[in-house]
């Protein structure tokens, strides 16, 4: 007798034509994970990269269109610089690392935020990795690199404000707010998770995700696995999407 893994269980009950186009991640939980086990910080950071690899995986196997994560915020400059600086290794170590699967499984690579504030070697790593899966087709995962979404509405408004200056016929609208954000061209989120139980959105896509699903999980980003996604999706396939108007009972 064939026994199922409990990730075998949860997908048999995904209904995979009901499935979230777009989700969306705060990578939450890494500094604890490692303190939790006495180590330094770092070492709970290349244990989310880990993390990432599940994520972009299950959403893969699920055949979502977009995998968004908050990879670091504006306000991580805050940290002490060596941590700081030991990110930004780990991300072009994730990027070198990653580039083959990427190519192999089609996924194509896009990053939102203030990017030119980065390091110019970061800066290097991304437009190759960007130019390498360009023609990829299948999942879209979005790496939010020096964003804040209160950055990001500002920049939108500047650049409505230059199209207006220039004598451009602008209609201040919802939707050409959208169209002057960095996530033009991207599905608004329909599910956004949270792992380690925090309850806050941390000025991450606060125009996009206005009617997002938000599921928050205990679970520390390092500890992240295929199954956490899986569970977060279907219990995003149980709720009602009301979008403010009337439910159907």
């Amino acid at each position: 007798m064939i026994h199922k893994t409990s990730e075998e269980k949860l997908l048999a009950q995904i209904d995979l034509c009901r499935l979230p186009r777009h989700i969306a991640i705060i990578m939450d939980g890494n500094g604890r994970w490692a303190q939790k086990r006495r180590l330094p910080r770092i070492a709970g950071h290349r244990a989310g990269m880990r993390a990432v690899r599940q994520g972009v995986e299950a959403c893969r196997r699920l055949g979502i269109p977009h995998l968004t994560l908050y990879a670091f915020s504006v306000e991580n400059w805050k940290r002490p610089q060596t941590e700081v600086d030991l990110l930004m290794a780990l991300l072009r170590e994730y990027l070198k690392k990653e580039m083959k699967g990427m190519k192999r499984h089609q996924v194509r690579l896009r990053v939102i935020g203030r990017t030119r504030e980065l390091p110019k070697a970061v800066r290097r790593d991304l437009q190759d990795a960007l130019r390498e899966t360009e023609r990829n087709t299948g999942l879209q995962l979005t790496l939010a690199l020096n964003y804040g979404a209160r950055a990001e509405l500002v920049d939108a408004f500047r650049k409505l404000a230059r199209s207006i200056k220039r004598g451009g016929r602008v209609e201040m609208s919802e939707r050409s707010v959208s169209e002057s954000l960095y996530t033009r061209g991207l599905p608004d989120p329909d599910l956004l998770i949270r792992t380690s139980g925090e309850m806050r959105l941390s000025n991450f896509l606060l125009w996009q995700a206005a009617y997002a699903e938000l599921w928050v999980t205990e679970t520390l980003w390092p500890d992240f696995k295929r199954r956490d996604l899986y569970q977060a999706v279907l219990d995003y396939q149980k709720r009602e999407r009301r979008y403010g108007g009337l439910g159907l009972a």
